[in-house]
């Protein structure tokens, strides 16, 4: 993998994914997180083209509609809801013609409410402090590969908290946004606490919506994760996301969770 980036521009809308997008529950497909931040990266040029409207991205909710297979895809990019205040926009990925991955964001004005703010969780033990993980040793897969894991504590069945990040770019040639870099790493909480062993059990998540109080900053995502499982075949891995700042929101993933 001789690559810097998790993708390749063919054009404006066509994208080529490299052997860093691959994984993790098989090496020939895309791991979910790089393709989650190109839809955003693929928002952020649909709104490139417009006058700075002062919104920003509080909520964006991924449905993965299938297989992904690690080939060549296609992102469009639409408004769904225009307005001066609240806009909803809808990013979809296609591979061979077929929708793969739905995208929805809600991007709400931006103020300041720094006289009200607060609630949130605190902050984590910087990255700097903590050593690297090889999450490797659980996980196949390109993607899992290129990133730095540096856990808080040792993960347990269900129960992880890290700082994840990566020195590859999303797309070659092309700076991404602060969000769509963070958002690139984030579907990584489902692995990095898993209740069961990949090799014994399968837990891969239908979906996840991310929540955002504050747009995050810096080059790590901190996750901080709890793995459930129900007793008819479902799951959640729900996410306190963090910067280096503190808390920016929270990330939920619905699994669905059967035997190999």
């Amino acid at each position: 993998m001789n690559t810097g980036s998790y993708f390749e521009a063919i054009d404006e809308h066509r994208f080529k994914p490299t052997a860093h997008a691959s994984g993790a529950w098989s090496v020939d497909e895309y791991h979910f997180s790089p393709l989650g931040g190109l839809l955003v990266h693929a928002i952020d040029q649909h709104l490139a083209g417009r006058p700075d409207d002062g919104l920003v991205s509080a909520r964006i909710s991924f449905d993965i509609l299938g297989r992904l297979p690690l080939d060549e895809c296609e992102v469009r990019v639409e408004t769904l809801r225009p307005g001066r205040t609240i806009e909803l926009l809808e990013a979809v990925a296609l591979i061979a013609d077929r929708p793969v991955v739905r995208a929805r964001a809600w991007r709400l004005a931006a103020g300041d409410t720094s006289a009200v703010a607060g609630g949130g969780a605190g902050p984590l033990t910087p990255p700097e402090e903590l050593a690297r993980w090889p999450m490797g040793s659980v996980w196949p897969g390109g993607y899992i590969d290129s990133l730095d894991v540096r856990p808080v504590a040792p993960p347990q069945p269900g129960r992880a908290t890290a700082w994840i990040s990566s020195p590859l770019d999303l797309v070659a040639g092309h700076t991404s946004s602060n969000l769509a870099s963070y958002v690139a790493l984030v579907d990584t909480a489902n692995g990095i606490g898993v209740r069961q062993s990949p090799t014994d059990w399968m837990f891969p998540n239908v979906d996840l919506t991310i929540h955002l109080h504050r747009q995050p900053e810096g080059r790590w995502t901190g996750l901080d994760t709890t793995v459930t499982f129900g007793p008819t075949g479902q799951g959640i891995t729900s996410t306190v996301l963090h910067d280096i700042n503190g808390a920016v929101g929270y990330a939920q993933q619905l699994l669905t969770v059967r035997p190999l």
